[in-house]
């Protein structure tokens, strides 16, 4: 199978070299500027760099969209008539095709997690089998993601479903199926495990250094304690893993915390009293109790 990349930042490099390393071939990689896309073929190992969109990307199996969120319903659009110029400029010089040939049997997916496929319409329109493809995973501008065992959340058209479906389990994954209208709050759902965690040990590292603590330490202090709790929910479940004074039922402790955060930012007292009414909800066994204290606690 031969692929082309448009938006080649870190998912698209990432997914290319792990893609040309199971034998795909890669063929156009597009980014903002050329010295970008070669940048991303030098990371892939594989493909043609090019500062924009260029009809050489139709000529793959695949097209495969990892720009950013923002940008998805423009690129297909601009590709879509790009698309029909193609073909009616093949039809031109007496070459076989018509005005949606250059996309037609081809397969589109995007890499978002919020957005489903309906914002490739456009190819669809030109004969494009089309869908979404979201690694539940964090990428970062250093190294690739081991991305065996991650769940690769589908959708769209059964073909472009089975082939997203197909690149999964090739990459290690686990493809499983949503409906399009759930994306946004999967991928909320999502933040939950990475956004929402990276601010919350980040707010407890900065409130300790306004204490006085240095930032190395109090950092490896908040890092033992989340990979602790990260373990002992893996082995134990939710519910036996929950600590603080919530789950003791020690409200005059919370009442302190929230006092004490006064003196900083109103950030950090309203995160903290966001994440101890969610603890409440989802942790208590008897959640009815605690919800109600804590509500009239934090008024």
């Amino acid at each position: 199978m031969s692929l082309s990349i448009i938006g080649a930042g870190r998912v698209g490099r990432a997914l290319g070299k792990l893609l040309h390393r199971r034998g795909w071939r890669i063929g156009a990689v597009v980014t903002r500027s050329t010295k970008n896309a070669r940048a991303a073929v030098k990371f892939i190992g594989a493909g043609k760099p090019h500062g924009k969109l260029t009809p050489t990307i139709f000529s793959a199996d695949m097209i495969l969209l990892t720009t950013p969120d923002s940008a998805i319903a423009a690129t297909s659009a601009k590709l879509a008539n790009m698309a029909r110029g193609f073909a009616v400029s093949a039809s031109r010089r007496n070459q076989s095709g018509s005005p949606a040939s250059a996309l037609r049997g081809k397969i589109v997916l995007h890499t978002s997690g919020a957005i489903d496929s309906l914002a490739l319409a456009p190819l669809a329109r030109c004969g494009a089998s089309i869908g979404s493809m979201h690694p539940f995973q964090t990428f970062s501008a250093r190294g690739i993601p081991d991305l065996r065992g991650v769940t690769f959340t589908v959708e769209g058209d059964p073909l472009a479903v089975r082939m997203a479906r197909r690149i999964a389990r090739q990459l290690g994954g686990i493809p499983i199926q949503i409906p399009a209208s759930a994306k946004p709050a999967y991928h909320a759902a999502g933040g939950f495990a990475a956004a929402h965690v990276l601010a919350l040990i980040e707010g407890g590292t900065q409130l300790l250094v306004a204490l006085g603590f240095p930032r190395k330490g109090a950092q490896r202090g908040l890092l033992r304690m989340a990979r602790q709790i990260f373990l002992n929910l893996e082995t134990l479940g939710p519910q036996a893993t929950w600590s603080g004074p919530v789950s003791r039922g020690d409200f005059s402790t919370v009442a302190k915390h929230m006092a004490a955060l006064k003196q900083f930012a109103p950030e950090f007292s309203a995160a903290h009293a966001a994440m101890l009414l969610l603890s409440a909800r989802v942790l208590s066994a008897d959640r009815g109790a605690p919800l109600r204290r804590l509500k009239r606690m934090l008024k």
